[in-house]
């Protein structure tokens, strides 16, 4: 989506239960060489960038988890103005004669520890900061966001939904207030993937808003793109997040969302979102993938001057160089599996599997495939090596692409890891997925 066009997610994902992120050091190769850094965020902060996470929200509980999210209430830090250490008043009256002598006593051995006490710590200063509690540990804790309520299939008062799948729903607000529910209701059910936790997900969505009946910018809209995320992760809101749970690719979804499933108690000023509005979404669910997901497909062989690919399922490819052959010096692709989905635009985030290896002896030197975790990276962003940024734009989505990828284009006179200096390199990239992240 355009800059214009506020999206519901954060590029990247979140680090939650083991799910995937986008780490600099699970980059194909390891990180990128040469004077580029890549600073590595958290999904939860990507996400509140992007507008569809609730702003300094801790990630929520899912729908039916009980959470203890009662304010908790601390010690005040306000004394008794009136009123001495010990409780009673400052100047009691009557004390007497025998009262000041004990108090004056008392105040000297008070004084006298007080100066016991201070040299004391004066010789061991040096150690007393090792000592000090850590202020972040010792703060109170924040409190909780108000928990995702149950979802439910229906409730007493829905809006009407008119379209097809795959194009801009019509929604029509009822004259009534929601009830407040967190509604998912699947109108039409599709026959693609099932939608699992950490599955990586695209959908296409429509939105309003149902207290002021105002459309809230959908994917539809011109220069819109689908969103990708990986379900279950608490990287977007749970409106969309824990919608698409257990639903299958294909499938056409009504969400009314109330607060606590959308922006909470804060809303979304900036999509003029107050904090009592209940949000209405009609949720495409494109595709699903699972994070060890391969493409097929009818294979087409590289031609003679390309490494062989020896295609092993969800283990790295097998890849055999061509004996004598010299290092290129501009990138050469070819496609191994036409896939049928868009063509991958510049700037749009990627799933992809991918086993990279060295055009000189078809060394295995990185594979997500190993690691069970597809990769994702936006396309052109210069967060992976030239030769990828170059190669997978204008693919399409469902395709496995071989790129000869030379050193001007990889890591170059310094190599990287298991990669030697000047080396020329091959990868076999699965394009799962493509869209806004």
């Amino acid at each position: 989506m355009t800059e214009k066009t506020p999206s519901p997610g954060g590029a990247g994902t979140a680090a939650n239960g083991g799910s995937a992120g986008d780490p600099a050091a699970s980059r194909p190769g390891g990180p990128v060489g040469g004077d580029r850094e890549s600073i590595v965020v958290p999904p939860a902060i990507l996400a509140q960038q992007a507008g569809w996470a609730e702003p300094g929200a801790a990630p929520r509980a899912a729908a039916g988890t009980k959470t203890d999210d009662a304010p908790q209430i601390f010690a005040s830090n306000v004394r008794k103005s009136d009123t001495s250490e010990a409780g009673y008043d400052e100047n009691p009256p009557g004390v007497g004669k025998l009262g000041v002598i004990l108090g004056t006593v008392l105040a000297v051995l008070l004084v006298g520890s007080g100066i016991t006490l201070y040299m004391v710590n004066k010789d061991d200063s040096k150690d007393t900061a090792a000592a000090k509690p850590d202020a972040a540990k010792s703060a109170p804790p924040t409190p909780s966001a108000e928990p995702v309520p149950p979802i439910k299939d229906s409730a007493k008062v829905l809006p009407t939904v008119a379209g097809d799948f795959g194009k801009k729903a019509e929604i029509q607000v009822p004259g009534e207030a929601s009830d407040g529910s967190f509604v998912v209701k699947v109108l039409t059910e599709g026959t693609g993937a099932k939608v699992e936790k950490n599955s990586w997900t695209s959908v296409d969505y429509t939105a309003k808003d149902w207290n002021t009946g105002k459309d809230i910018p959908s994917s539809y809209d011109a220069n819109g793109k689908p969103q990708i995320f990986q379900a279950g992760t608490d990287a977007l809101i749970p409106a969309l997040d824990q919608a698409v749970i257990g639903k299958k690719a294909g499938s056409r979804l009504l969400v009314v969302a109330p607060p606590a499933a959308a922006f909470g108690s804060q809303g979304k000023a900036d999509m003029s979102i107050g904090a009592k509005d209940d949000l209405i979404f009609v949720i495409d669910i494109r595709n699903a993938n699972a994070p060890d997901a391969v493409v097929s497909g009818t294979v087409t062989p590289p031609p003679a001057d390309f490494p062989q690919v020896k295609d092993n399922g969800k283990k790295p490819a097998e890849i055999t160089p061509v004996a004598g052959a010299k290092d290129p010096t501009e990138l050469k692709t070819h496609v191994l599996i036409k896939g049928t989905g868009p063509k991958v635009e510049k700037g749009e985030k990627v799933v992809v599997q991918y086993t990279g290896a060295l055009f000189s002896s078809g060394k295995v030197f990185d594979s997500s495939l190993s690691k069970g975790q597809a990769f994702t990276f936006p396309v052109g962003g210069q967060q992976v090596i030239q030769g990828w940024d170059q190669g997978l734009e204008g693919q399409t989505v469902g395709s496995r692409v071989e790129l000869v990828i030379p050193a001007s284009l990889g890591y170059g006179d310094k190599g990287q890891g298991d990669i030697p200096p000047g080396a020329t390199l091959v990868f076999v990239v699965d394009i799962l997925d493509a869209g806004q992240g």
